[in-house]
């Protein structure tokens, strides 16, 4: 596979891609992969590829087979490397588009999601991590986002500059890939210290069965185990990433109620007695201790044993 840059400087399409089928098919598109949205591709003769082409990217193909409407591509490299060539229509047109796994499991689905103000809300303010690359833009709902730095979670709702509620947003192989090396599991832990927090997966529970670099079954059992571990942090599929945002907005707005409503809310946002016994901190606070204490700590995730060994210390007395 050959991607160049396209010389027509009038063109809105800047790259040519090339396949080796028939006498080679020659595609005007808008970008180098389709890594967050499929892309438009206009068919062009095989002689519109420049005789002297400004390469951008050439990569080695192990299949590139035309299976019926569609041409499956795949790369010879370890990530980005499958995609399909799909010829369909549009508005009663012909149309031609690249897409990859990833751009196809964030399609829309057959259902529209309601406009309806979640819980009543006028304007809910949810936090964004300032960590998150492609953040949820929550279209068509009074939502005022802010973008900064979370102690866990990719969005929250913060209330007295507390974090009460957060959400962890998860692709399925950004799951699976958590899952195997054991991030998810502090990451579950840090949202189990919440009043509320969720993981939510931009899937179907249905496409763990049908991964292939992990066995479906460690995959099924290990966020079983999880899920009995923290009872409180629910692992919820969503099917596409529309719907994971949608249902985003829904919990958040819940939990924003719940903390004004619930007395055990205000109690864990705001201690009323100062004498009762402490229970061990979130991480968030013994991070917020070390570094007034002069350590280095990470902005996220788990937090070293020595961290924690000298907070206990510090507190003894307590």
């Amino acid at each position: 596979m050959v991607i160049a840059r396209n010389p027509d400087p009038e063109s809105r399409l800047p790259f040519l891609l090339r396949l080796p089928l028939s006498d080679g098919l020659v595609f005007r598109t808008s970008d180098t992969w389709p890594r967050t949205k499929a892309l438009f591709c206009y068919p062009v003769p095989a002689d519109e590829w420049p005789e002297d082409p400004e390469i951008v990217e050439q990569v080695r193909l192990r299949s590139c087979v035309r299976r019926g409407a569609a041409i499956d591509v795949v790369l010879d490299r370890g990530r980005e490397n499958r995609s399909q060539i799909v010829f369909t229509q549009a508005r009663g047109r012909d149309a031609v588009f690249w897409q990859s796994p990833r751009t196809r499991k964030q399609a829309r689905p057959n259902v529209r999601t309601p406009t309806a103000r979640a819980a009543g809300i006028a304007e809910l303010t949810i936090v964004v991590d300032s960590h998150e690359r492609y953040p949820y833009k929550f279209p068509g709902q009074q939502v005022d986002t802010v973008r900064r730095a979370l102690a866990c979670g990719d969005y929250g709702l913060l209330v007295d500059d507390r974090l009460v509620a957060s959400v962890e947003r998860k692709s399925l192989a950004d799951l699976v890939g958590s899952l195997t090396s054991g991030r998810l599991r502090f990451a579950m832990a840090e949202l189990a210290a919440l009043p509320r927090a969720a993981v939510v997966v931009e899937d179907r529970y249905s496409a763990v069965f049908k991964f292939e670099r992990v066995r479906p079954a460690m995959i099924a059992d290990g966020l079983a185990e999880l899920q009995v571990r923290y009872p409180g942090v629910p692992i919820v599929f969503c099917e596409t990433r529309q719907l994971a945002e949608e249902w985003t907005y829904r919990y958040l707005a819940a939990a924003h109620e719940w903390t004004g409503v619930e007395d055990a809310a205000c109690d864990r946002i705001t201690p009323q007695h100062k004498d009762a016994p402490t229970a061990e901190p979130s991480t968030a606070d013994v991070r917020a201790w070390a570094r007034g204490e002069g350590m280095k700590v990470p902005d996220r995730g788990w937090l070293r044993p020595q961290v924690w060994a000298a907070w206990r210390n510090a507190h003894a007395s307590g």
